[in-house]
């Protein structure tokens, strides 16, 4: 019967300095006195895989190093092997992902040794006790993005700013990132109090006295309140994160969706012009683009309030647009209800088998924002290059798999059908949008379409009026005349799908016609 310190036979990935440390320790704990060092010891190396061919036969410390990835599945069938550890912190997110797709095949426990510049090396941290479980945003396969902060840095410091929805997901982010950069003042605007308590609180722990933070409940539909805001604290920057963002809420209360986003929108935006903000910045979605649903098209439509003011500003505010896709751990992300999901046994539920996201993660997306929002002239729309979209299945296969489970058997995956407004695939730049580069090539300026100044702001009255009214179907007849890109989404997904299919089946003749000629 194994104990908690019952040696484990495990397979290392990575014959290099990283394991080579890992099995000092391994091997130094089995013979140590004390207690706290046999946890260490309850792994057993069996052997090592390297992808370096010179190294194959040899041995670290006696642990033979047997070949590379493409044994990790055989090897550890044939070795019994119980736990695998990847020892390669240098390695970049899309290798990563690579290796832990394979070991994932395995359906073995997977450790991983840290990034570099998350290692703590020397002192008295070992390397072997910050060894951890994979988490979920290894699982995107691009590396984390990185910004220029001494731009942000110049951007924020000493100066006012204000955070609407700055209870949220990504509003709570962007005040925890501002904190960080000495602002004169932050101003917390929510209706929410339970989250906006949330975050004064955390902030107050964090910094006491030390930082100028305000916090109000108000809500961004009530223009005569913003005023007073605006009046009384005077905002140099302003981040517009407030939004209903629920994609299948909103499309049963599409009036609410006019009301808070694109009403809420115009609120902040024009008051921003009113009182000379240096910056206004409105946070977006990548299902503004082209979008087949009510929560997209609002954001839509708020996209192009920014550039309507942009092209008729007449004061120094500059108007400025991030747009990226699904961020990992926020309210309503997938993430944390399959997690809830599989901690109570199943199933997790998929929408469709081919649902396909770009992914980011919370600090990735307000980074973009902070970086947008430093190297904006005003006008632009910034679009985050999220590398390849990830199949929600195997998102959750992955994560099903970290919980030491195997998917279909352990724990069920149930496709539910697509939900009301819903796509297959979502956009992140339209048709006639076109890139331009920025100095983080990760970051691209997508060229906003022109608004008809002489018509926007009459039929931005029509459709906020009908909203009042809370006619719902006239409110999404008159958003369809108002974003002439939204469609329905039963012939958006139509063609996606036709064209999944088309993919899968010439993948399969590609890979028959291989299998043919390796059979020449």
């Amino acid at each position: 019967m194994r104990t908690e310190f019952s040696s484990k036979r495990t397979m290392i990935i990575g014959a290099g300095k990283a394991a080579n440390t890992l099995l000092n320790e391994i091997f130094n704990a089995k013979d140590s006195p004390y207690e706290g060092d046999k946890s260490a010891a309850k792994y057993d190396p069996v052997c090592i895989i390297d992808s370096d061919k010179s190294k194959w036969g040899t041995f670290l410390q006696d642990v033979e190093i047997i070949g590379g990835n493409d044994l990790i599945i055989e090897k550890a069938k044939e070795l019994d092997i119980e736990v695998i550890i990847l020892a390669i912190p240098s390695l970049s997110e899309k290798e990563r992902k690579k290796i832990i797709d394979i070991c994932n095949e395995t359906k073995l426990p997977l450790k991983i040794v840290p990034f570099i510049g998350s290692l703590i090396l020397g002192g008295k941290s070992s390397i072997l006790n910050q060894v951890r479980d994979i988490n979920i945003e290894e699982l995107l396969g691009r590396d984390p993005i990185k910004f220029d902060n001494e731009d942000i840095k110049n951007f924020i410091n000493g100066k006012k700013c204000m955070v609407t929805g700055g209870g949220g997901s990504i509003g709570s982010e962007l005040v925890r990132q501002i904190a960080k950069y000495d602002p004169k003042q932050i101003v917390i605007v929510d209706i929410y109090e339970n989250n906006a308590y949330e975050i004064q609180q955390e902030l107050h722990m964090e910094y006491g006295q030390d930082l100028n933070l305000v916090t109000l409940i108000a809500s961004v539909r009530d223009y005569d309140r913003m005023e007073r805001i605006f009046k009384l604290f005077s905002p140099e920057i302003v981040f517009h994160a407030a939004a209903h963002k629920h994609v299948p809420l909103m499309e049963v209360s599409p009036a609410e969706a006019i009301k808070n986003n694109v009403v809420g929108t115009l609120n902040v935006a024009t008051l921003s012009q009113k009182y000379n903000v240096e910056k206004f910045v409105m946070i977006s979605t990548d299902k503004a683009v082209n979008p087949t649903n009510v929560m997209g098209a609002s954001k839509r439509c708020c996209e192009m309030i920014v550039t309507y003011l942009a092209q008729t500003n007449t004061s120094g505010t500059e108007f400025v647009t991030t747009r990226f896709g699904n961020v990992l751990g926020s309210n309503g992300s997938v993430i944390p209800l399959f997690k809830k999901q599989i901690e109570k046994g199943g199933p997790v539920t998929v929408t469709h088998k081919d649902i396909i996201r770009y992914f980011m993660t919370i600090p990735e997306a307000v980074s973009l924002v902070m970086e947008a929002a430093a190297i904006a002239n005003g006008g632009e729309i910034f679009v985050m290059n999220m590398g390849e979209p990830v199949k929600i299945v195997t998102l959750a296969e992955n994560l099903i798999r970290m919980y030491g489970k195997e998917p279909y058997t352990d724990v069920d995956i149930k496709f539910t059908g697509l939900r009301p407004g819903e796509k297959i695939k979502e956009e992140l730049l339209m048709n006639e949008e076109g890139l331009g580069e920025t100095k983080n090539e990760l970051i691209y300026i997508g060229h906003q379409i022109e608004i008809d100044t002489d018509t926007f702001m009459d039929r931005l009255n029509v459709l906020t009026e009908i909203a009042e009214t809370n006619d719902d179907e006239k409110v999404v007849e008159e958003l369809r005349k108002m974003v002439p890109t939204f469609v329905k989404p039963e012939e958006f997904n139509k063609t996606a799908l036709e064209k999944c299919e088309n993919e899968e089946k010439e993948t399969d003749e590609n890979s028959a016609d291989n299998k043919q000629f390796q059979n020449v």
